[in-house]
């Protein structure tokens, strides 16, 4: 079994690992273009998790190359396709599930459930020709799902030839907070504190961040003004997982952009559409009620279009809950000009440099290659 790696090694962004017998030919991951093309006939695409760096360059791919990968990940996918990329998903997806093994020409490939911001995403084992690939993709061991960080080190594969292993966070710090526990317990303490609306950055993807924020306004008897995209995320992960919270649940509602409800029409949702305007919130409720708001906002043009219907914006708060780096400058300057203060509230997206170790150490490869 030989294995090239066509982008990431050294690089955060696309990857692009391909696995290779004298029969078969895998890919896992297939976010960026390929730099060499062998000539033989892919396989199959194994797709890790739901984030773009990962899969964004399927739509290039024949359709009829099995694409696999989780539930969650293919709701997720679709979402994105809606909302951001708005794309069409016309791949050729085949699902998988947490140690069910299935078998790709030469490659037996057993999938695992594991820890991260992108719902429902995995690793994978991989067996061929009496050697042993362990790809452990994105995953943390510090959030809602910490207890798969904590199995796979009781109980790891055995006899793995080779590691790749993720190593975002070793040379750079994307950490304020050690674990989703403390992000939910400090959203509370801003809740219960604050005097005026209270807004939230983070993405309408990440579950484990918008079930923390929905805990804290339950705790708080706060409301959660969520928009259309987060909405429809939740209700499609719910395919996958049915703990997680609905529009339609206690102290949830929803602040209806129009081109949200466009994409979402055009997409042929209509029906969720008329089912999410009976938790429709509007700027006269949220005027009413801000002192009890927690709203899902991000930095563009909508959001400050909605705080020019904000009557007296002194005092409130902005928790911005992503990683460093991506809040413009100019944005900053007009939340301080207004009054709003932000605070970092946040945890990693990627393990610990403490649970790299531990992972590697639980594996024992016989070779291991960061990537990612």
């Amino acid at each position: 079994m030989k294995f090239i790696i066509h982008r990431n090694k050294k690089e955060i962004g696309g990857s692009s690992v391909e696995l290779q017998t004298g029969n078969s030919r895998v890919f896992i991951d297939f976010g960026s273009p390929l730099v060499t093309n062998s000539g033989k006939a892919i396989n199959a695409i194994l797709i890790p998790h739901s984030h773009l760096g990962y899969y964004g360059f399927l739509e290039h791919v024949n359709q009829d190359i099995p694409i696999y990968m989780s539930k969650g990940a293919k709701e997720l996918i679709n979402v994105t396709n809606i909302f951001v990329t708005k794309k069409s998903n016309k791949a050729n997806v085949l699902l998988i599930k947490h140690m069910r093994p299935f078998q790709i020409g030469d490659f037996k490939i057993t999938p695992y459930l594991v820890d991260h911001t992108a719902f429902d995403a995995l690793a994978f084992l991989v067996e061929a020709e009496g050697k042993k690939i362990f790809y452990s993709g994105d995953f943390r061991g510090h959030s809602r799902k910490s207890l798969l960080f904590e199995k796979i080190l009781k109980d790891p594969p055995k006899d793995i030839d080779t590691l790749f292993m993720e190593g975002s966070i070793i040379e750079r710090k994307d950490c304020v907070y050690r674990d989703e526990k403390a992000v939910q317990s400090r959203i509370e303490k801003i809740l219960r504190e604050n005097e005026n609306i209270t807004f939230l950055f983070t993405s309408p993807q990440n579950v484990d961040r918008l079930v923390s924020a929905y805990k804290a306004c339950l705790r708080t008897d706060s409301i959660f003004v969520i928009d259309i995209y987060a909405a429809f995320a939740l209700d499609m992960i719910r395919k996958a997982s049915k703990n997680i919270p609905r529009f339609i649940w206690k102290n949830i509602k929803i602040k209806f952009i129009k081109y949200q409800a466009d994409l979402l029409a055009d997409a042929g949702y209509t029906n969720l559409l008329y089912a999410y305007s009976k938790q429709k919130i509007d700027m006269f409720d949220i005027n009413r009620k801000k002192k009890k708001i927690l709203m899902l906002g991000r930095d563009d043009s909508v959001f400050t279009g909605i705080l020019k219907d904000i009557d007296g914006l002194s005092g409130a708060k902005l928790i911005y809950s992503m990683r460093e780096g991506r809040l413009g400058e100019k944005f900053k300057g007009y939340c301080k000009q207004r009054g709003i203060e932000i605070e970092s509230v946040h945890t990693s997206e990627h393990a610990t440099a403490e649970d790299l170790k531990a992972f590697a150490k639980a594996l024992n490869p016989k070779k291991l290659v960061p990537i990612h």
